[in-house]
């Protein structure tokens, strides 16, 4: 955890203060995995790609469960932070716009990554479109020098 959050949580012990420091490292661990992602997109990495995933799928549990405490206080946001002392309600609001900033940049992040993977999936399509449109040319090629070849094998018992 930060530090300088870590001091906003000795200032207080309101769970929502906690769970908002907490929800700044899953992010900040989120954005880590982000970019570990890209890389192994990247290198087409598959097994390190899924074990990346397992890893965000289990902070972004971890982010819902942090989310139902954090919840009913952004709803009421301006209310929620007039009632805490200056020095806790600018660092909650310094977490809950790096919450913000860093989701943008995750989504940011996974939208290019769908991207890549779609233009990946795109190309494979068509190679494999060309593979069959060469068989049917080769088939259609060995019919007309060789002629239709008969079955040689005798299946009536």
């Amino acid at each position: 955890m930060d530090q300088r959050f870590r001091n906003v949580e000795e200032m207080t012990s309101d769970p929502i203060i906690t769970a908002l420091s907490e929800q700044v490292g899953c992010y900040r661990r989120l954005a880590k995995l982000a970019e570990a992602q890209h890389e192994h997109i990247q290198s087409g990495d598959t097994q390190s790609l899924i074990d990346v995933l397992q890893h965000r799928q289990q902070l972004l549990d971890r982010l819902a469960e942090h989310e139902k405490v954090i919840a009913p206080a952004k709803q009421r946001w301006g209310e929620y932070v007039e009632k805490l002392n200056g020095d806790v309600r600018a660092k909650a609001d310094a977490m809950l716009a790096e919450s913000k900033a860093l989701l943008e940049q995750i989504t940011a992040a996974d939208r290019a990554d769908v991207m890549v993977l779609q233009l990946r999936k795109n190309n494979l399509g068509r190679q494999i479109q060309q593979i069959g449109t060469a068989r049917q040319i080769n088939r259609s090629y060995v019919n007309a020098a060789y002629g239709k070849s008969e079955s040689r094998m005798d299946v009536q018992t």
